[in-house]
C-alpha cells in the first residue's frame, strides 16, 4: 500500500531536481561556472533521493504518476525562477517612424545605451535603434516605448558576447 506521504514526496523531490535542472543549464549557458557546479551537486543528490524512492515502490503506479507530476511542474517552477531571475543582458532593435527623433536621448535620459541611425522602410524613413539592456529591466523598457512609441517594431534578443563600448565598463569595473 503506498501512503500519500511517499506520493507527496517523490513530487516535491521531482518539483526541486528540476527547477535546479533548469537553473544549472541556464547558468551554464550564461558561463557561470562555479554557481552552476554548486547546484548540479545539490541537483544529482535530490535524484538519487527520489530515484531511490522510486525504484524501491516501483510496483505502484501512483509512484510514477507522482514522478511525473513533479518532473511537469518542475519544468514549469524551474522557467518561472528563471524569469524571475532574469539573468544577463538583453538587445532590442527598434523601429519607429523618423518623426519620433526624441525616443534615443529619452531612453538615454532613463538609463539605456542607445545606437541609433536612419534607415529606409517601405513607408518612408525610419529611426533604427539598438539597445542593450540588463534582463531584469526590460519589461521596464518595453512599458517606456508602449508609451512613446505604441506602433514601434521592435525585436529582442540575448546577446552573449562584449566588447569595447561604454557597457563592458559597467559590467566589469
Amino acid at each position: 500500500m503506498i501512503s500519500a506521504q511517499t506520493v507527496l514526496t517523490i513530487i516535491v523531490i521531482n518539483i526541486a531536481y528540476v527547477s535546479l535542472s533548469t537553473i544549472r543549464m541556464i547558468l551554464v549557458m550564461k558561463a557561470r561556472k562555479v554557481l552552476a557546479t554548486v547546484i548540479s551537486t545539490v541537483e544529482i543528490f535530490i535524484y538519487l533521493m527520489g530515484l531511490n524512492i522510486v525504484l524501491s515502490n516501483i510496483d505502484d503506479p501512483l509512484n510514477i504518476i507522482a514522478y511525473c507530476l513533479g518532473w511537469g511542474a518542475g519544468v514549469w517552477l524551474g522557467i518561472r525562477i528563471e524569469g524571475w531571475l532574469a539573468l544577463g543582458y538583453t538587445t532590442l532593435q527598434i523601429v519607429v517612424d523618423y518623426t519620433e527623433t526624441k525616443l534615443p536621448d529619452t531612453l538615454r535620459a532613463k538609463g539605456y545605451g542607445v545606437t541609433h541611425w536612419v534607415a529606409e522602410g517601405r513607408d518612408g524613413p525610419r529611426l533604427v535603434m539598438q539597445v542593450l539592456a540588463k534582463r531584469s529591466l526590460e519589461k521596464k523598457l518595453l512599458l517606456i516605448l508602449q508609451e512613446h512609441a505604441p506602433k514601434a517594431f521592435v525585436i529582442s534578443y540575448e546577446p552573449r558576447f562584449f566588447k569595447g563600448g561604454f557597457w563592458t565598463r559597467r559590467m566589469n569595473p
